[in-house]
């Protein structure tokens, strides 16, 4: 059986939500180690070895903090620390490469996970991909001495991924180097059918961070415009997770409350509690003014929930191809209003085929086996 190492910068040790980003990392490696043994190589705040699985271990190497993705290279302050985690990284990869025979790293993301991969193949010759992320590419790679390790890592990768559409062109842009794109998705425990609604009131969701960056704002005042007769179209709104707008979210919340709106407040949800709601809601309301494909979007489909989105990252694309929602014509409160307004005159129904067919291609059944043929380990 093959040995795959993942080695990355994000995985879950907790329950609560908060960690989505990480949440999917765990079902791919999960779900990989139904077709190879995979141990997996991760920062935490101690050091400790598990093994959920026959075919799975777990090896956490000890950090000073986390998430790494607070930590900046233009902040001196950060720089020693940066360079303890770089290290101790490596020295956590270096033990696995020698103690066991390893066929292939997969290094989320490309920086710093890639950094560490890179090295075992120039010393080691274990070859490596990448799977980068926005944060990667259009962040990291704004800074010139980064810029330069970023084309060195991915340049000398075996293959190398991306989980959005335009993130894997701007991959082979800025490495010059070939990229397939490999969606972020984690696996949902649906047991019950769900059944779509055939007619109004409609039940919507909001599951995310209270974030600029995701608009919660524009979505408070969005729901600020819609009319009585909207209203009448709705049996609930539920808004769920947290985040530094919390004050702006629960003034709007109290004030729309306060005028008998049926709009209700939650915190973050793990994951059974995720697909609860999404199996509740007839509409899943996506208002990011910066997106590639959010892991909202793929646990929407799984759970044959249409989406009202800002035309924005790869969502147009996602939306217009497999006809799974309404698009805003403008990044805007107004726009989105209006996005609302409309899809509250269609049916879940409408969207029926699109959905069944985004479920699929965003399964981890179906993403996985694609990882393992492009790497050639199938």
């Amino acid at each position: 059986m093959q040995h795959i190492v993942i080695i990355t910068s994000s995985y879950p040790s907790t329950e609560n939500g908060s960690e989505a980003a990480g949440s999917f990392v765990a079902d791919f490696a999960k779900t990989l180690s139904k077709h190879s043994k995979v141990t997996v190589i991760a920062p935490s705040l101690t050091t400790s070895t598990e093994k959920p699985s026959p075919h799975l271990s777990i090896e956490r190497f000890k950090v000073p903090c986390l998430p790494l993705s607070l930590l900046k290279f233009y902040k001196p302050k950060d720089c020693f620390t940066i360079f303890r985690i770089l290290r101790q990284g490596n020295i956590s990869l270096t033990q696995i490469v020698q103690q066991q025979t390893v066929d292939h790293i997969f290094a989320l993301w490309v920086l710093p996970s890639g950094y560490w991969a890179k090295a075992m193949k120039v010393k080691y010759g274990i070859p490596y991909s990448t799977w980068a992320l926005g944060s990667d590419i259009w962040s990291l790679g704004k800074i010139p001495i980064v810029k330069t390790l970023l084309k060195q890592v991915l340049k000398h990768s075996h293959r190398n991924f991306a989980d959005g559409y335009l993130l894997q062109q701007s991959v082979k842009s800025l490495a010059n180097c070939d990229c397939q794109f490999l969606p972020s998705t984690r696996c949902l425990n649906i047991t019950t059918a769900k059944q779509l609604s055939p007619h109004p009131p409609y039940r919507l969701a909001f599951l995310g961070r209270w974030h600029p960056n995701k608009g919660i704002d524009l979505l408070m005042q969005s729901l600020q415009q819609l009319r009585p007769n909207d209203w009448q179209l709705i049996q609930e709104i539920k808004i769920c997770g947290g985040g530094p707008l919390e004050a702006t979210v629960k003034s709007t919340i109290a004030k729309l409350q306060s005028q008998q709106r049926p709009i209700t407040l939650q915190g973050y949800l793990n994951k059974a509690q995720a697909s609860q709601l999404f199996l509740w809601a007839d509409y899943v309301l996506i208002p990011s003014r910066i997106e590639s494909i959010p892991v909202v979007f793929s646990d929407a489909m799984k759970c044959l929930c249409p989406v009202v989105s800002m035309p924005v990252g790869d969502l147009p694309r996602l939306i217009q191809t497999y006809h799974v929602g309404i698009l805003a014509q403008q990044v805007s409160a107004t726009a989105f209003c209006q996005a609302i307004e409309q899809i509250l005159n269609h049916t879940p129904q409408d969207f029926a085929t699109g959905l069944n067919q985004a479920t699929n291609d965003f399964s981890l059944e179906h993403i996985v086996p694609q990882f393992l043929s492009h790497i050639g380990t199938d």
